[in-house]
């Protein structure tokens, strides 16, 4: 096939560029309204136990914990001043009719409730709920917050709460996103013309990118109509976009660039680079597309959107790279050193030996003393574990937000001055049949007994340690209850995201509620438990789906039982020691100075060391088949197994950390995002991504394949006439033409 593919590029090719414009601006068509119909959120499993009580409070009881929270502080004076209090029941009324409100209350209607009051008088709340899903919401809150917001006579009003807080964190990660690029692209292009060695090379990843980045957008943009996809998504769309267009293209180039050295026609480098390189390529993507897509077993679509961004990445960075780069190097032939700006100092310079390079270096030094650089390297990596096994997750809220965002300056308000709404207490569903005011009564009571419960209130009353404390109130039976149930609203004290917090929810759970009935607990509490017992559930079947198929990938690339386990070992321990790096800023606030300020909650979104691992697997993958590739390639021509390892890593050393390096540019880029996950996701990835080129590729890899000796390529018999049927095997490239009347200087590889 990719024989084919090469003949149909030198033969074709204009067609073929053709064809690929046209369809490029097909996608980019497509995927232009991308950040209109992405949402953020997709924190919670919609078929959790609090998800499904949410969803009946708010059909059949009109209710649900507030969503959009308005804090209004008078510049002067207190929150009962006439002034401040007349716009402070304006503000109630105008929330109130606006389209997508499902209810308000505030501290100026009805009751002052002491609750929605700061304790000094100086601030106080208005609380809404918005109907509908998380995009319905957020679009709402979009529409309705600039209204509202700003200075009135002399108060300020700012907006929060979740749904506020999730629109804020959109569109900071959009504004982030583009001057992040800002920062990265050009610093990119002037890298990638010292990497490939020219400057009309260097434009060719840029041509693969495109199409990775802009089909993977419109990928996105198609799946939003039938699903809700995270804007969170794009920021792995456009750094794994660049990334893998730049991993393909220099792996491809710098192949065709050594066979055309070699003294072969256009056509025949390319033939060759295909069905070597390019079949790497194939098989490479393969790993990196399995590892992402083991996200989809997540309920929660958070996690999937980054599925559904990495598959369209792979699948269109591969078509760049095995469709439109032939195509454009049979075009530009020998002008893909054009524009090379180191040609006449390469033709002062003696060629180097294969056998004198730095990376031949490194690996016979490694393998001459594989015992003590082991040590001394899983020593050091030991060193960055041990702040993993204290490590403490959470979800993300206002926290997560640059400390001066709206939502985060109300959510810390809500914290200091509003403690009884802080933690949003727990809302709990009895569903099957409405019970008699005794069982209920008594239901509450043991509920109000739990460890971090205030009170509870409900229909027949309200009730604290145990015992009823206030009758009902006006209107309570027709509020709390229908002929189908009844429900509950209990305030906490407890921070939802601890394991106070868990215990509590697993208490309340664990009181059998009336007969008749089935309860259902919901609140922030609940939702975080859900979430955690939800990823813990798929947590094993996406490692299995990676392990199992990435072993299985890779016994089909090398026939070997041993490397495929070893490379899993290796970027296993590479990962556990980014995660422990990640806990020591992140979670102990240490190096803000570095990557940033952040506010330090001693905990790290339980989301992002899943989403880290998927991503920084499938890229490590991704460089171990490229060293592998031409570890086997010279492995089946001497059967050397220490001169193989020498020659693969002298051959793929420069273009695996380049790669890497320009890689981890883009996600370093993403530190200065005003999102605490996103940041996490930047350096996570960044330093797993430069470890795994130097540290594991370099020092590990040669040491533990020196040692293994011709170990490496055993597998038992059965599994031996496998790899002979279905296996990837290397071609050897035929020989190179004796004379060529081309009198142009050879193309140079990639700069070293």
């Amino acid at each position: 096939m990719l024989s084919r593919l090469a003949s149909l590029a030198v033969h074709r090719r204009r067609l073929v560029l053709i064809l690929s414009t046209v369809g490029f601006i097909l996608i980019t068509a497509v995927s232009g309204p991308v950040m209109n119909v992405l949402s953020a959120g997709g924190y919670t499993d919609p078929d959790a136990e609090s998800s499904v009580a949410s969803d009946i409070l708010e059909d059949r009881f009109d209710t649900g914990e507030p969503d959009f929270i308005l804090l209004v502080t008078p510049r002067q004076g207190t929150v009962d001043d006439p002034e401040t209090a007349r716009v402070g029941r304006e503000l109630t009324e105008e929330l109130r009719d606006q389209d997508g409100v499902a209810s308000v209350t505030s501290y100026w209607s009805g009751r002052r409730s002491a609750d929605l009051r700061a304790e000094d008088r100086k601030a106080a709340l208005v609380l809404a709920r918005l109907s509908g899903d998380d995009t319905r919401a957020e679009k709402t809150a979009k529409k309705i917050a600039p209204k509202l917001t700003g200075e009135r006579d002399g108060v300020r009003v700012v907006s929060g709460g979740s749904t506020e807080a999730n629109r804020q964190a959109s569109e900071r990660v959009e504004k982030d996103l583009l001057r992040a690029e800002g920062v990265a692209v050009p610093i990119t292009l002037v890298l990638l013309v010292l990497v490939f060695g020219s400057g009309m090379a260097a434009l060719l990843p840029l041509a693969v990118a495109g199409v990775s980045i802009v089909g993977s957008l419109a990928l996105l943009t198609v799946i939003a109509q039938f699903a809700p996809v995270s804007v969170f998504a794009t920021n792995l769309t456009t750094a794994l976009g660049l990334g893998l267009a730049i991993d393909y293209s220099l792996f491809i180039v710098s192949r065709y660039r050594e066979e055309r050295g070699k003294g072969r026609d256009n056509a025949t480098a390319l033939r060759i680079s295909m069905t070597t390189a390019g079949r790497t390529v194939l098989f490479s993507s393969l790993t990196v597309l399995l590892s992402l897509a083991a996200l989809l077993v997540f309920p929660l679509y958070y996690l999937t959107s980054f599925a559904y961004a990495g598959i369209g990445v792979v699948l269109f960075a591969v078509l760049g790279a095995l469709v439109v780069l032939p195509a454009l190097l049979a075009l530009i032939g020998d002008r893909i050193d054009k524009f090379d700006l180191g040609a006449a100092l390469r033709r002062r310079r003696k060629p180097e030996a294969t056998e004198d390079g730095f990376w031949h270096r490194l690996a016979t030094g490694v393998m001459r003393r594989p015992w003590p650089v082991l040590t001394v390297v899983l020593l050091a990596l030991a060193v960055l574990v041990a702040p993993f096994t204290q490590a403490s997750y959470g979800l993300p809220d206002d926290r997560s937000m640059a400390k001066d965002a709206d939502a985060a300056v109300v959510g810390q308000a809500l914290r200091e001055d509003f403690p009884s709404l802080a933690g949003a207490g727990l809302d709990i569903v009895l569903d099957g049949r409405l019970p008699d005011d005794r069982a209920l009564s008594g239901y509450a009571q043991r509920v109000s007994r739990v460890a971090g419960i205030e009170r509870v209130d409900t229909a027949t009353g309200s009730f604290a340690e145990g015992r009823q404390v206030a009758p009902p109130v006006p209107g309570a039976e027709k509020a709390f209850t229908d002929g189908k149930g009844a429900w509950m609203s209990a305030k906490t004290e407890t921070e939802p995201y601890s394991e106070a917090g868990e215990k509590m929810v697993a208490d309340v759970r664990g009181i059998s509620p009336p007969s008749g009935t089935d309860a259902k607990v919901a609140g922030l509490a609940a939702g975080y438990v859900d979430t955690m017992d939800a990823l813990l559930a798929a947590l094993p079947y996406a490692l299995l789906i990676i392990g199992v198929l990435t072993f299985v990938l890779l016994f089909l690339f090398t026939g070997s039982v041993l490397i495929p386990v070893k490379a899993i070992v290796l970027n296993l321990l590479s990962l556990t020691a980014t995660f422990g790096a990640m806990v020591f800023v992140f979670q102990n606030g240490h190096l803000r100075w570095l990557v940033g300020d952040f506010t330090v909650t001693g905990q790290i979104d339980v989301t992002t060391p899943i989403l880290m691992f998927c991503i920084i697997f499938g890229l490590s993958m991704d460089y171990e088949v490229f060293l592998l590739s031409r570890i086997r390639e010279e492995y089946d021509r001497t059967g050397d197994n220490t001169l193989a390892v020498a020659h693969g890593l002298e051959s793929t050393g420069r273009l695996i950390t380049a790669a890497a390096g320009l890689l981890a540019l883009f996600f370093i880029a993403l530190i200065s995002a005003g999102f605490t996950p996103v940041k996490i996701l930047g350096l996570g990835t960044a330093l797993a991504i430069l470890m795994d080129a130097a540290v594991i590729r370099g020092l590990l890899v040669p040491a533990f394949m020196r040692l293994a000796g011709r170990a490496n390529w055993w597998a038992p018999a059965p599994l031996r006439t496998v790899y002979r049927k279905f296996g990837f095997h290397h071609e050897a490239p035929p020989e190179p033409a004796t004379a060529q009347a081309d009198a142009r200087e050879p193309a140079q590889p990639a700069a070293r």
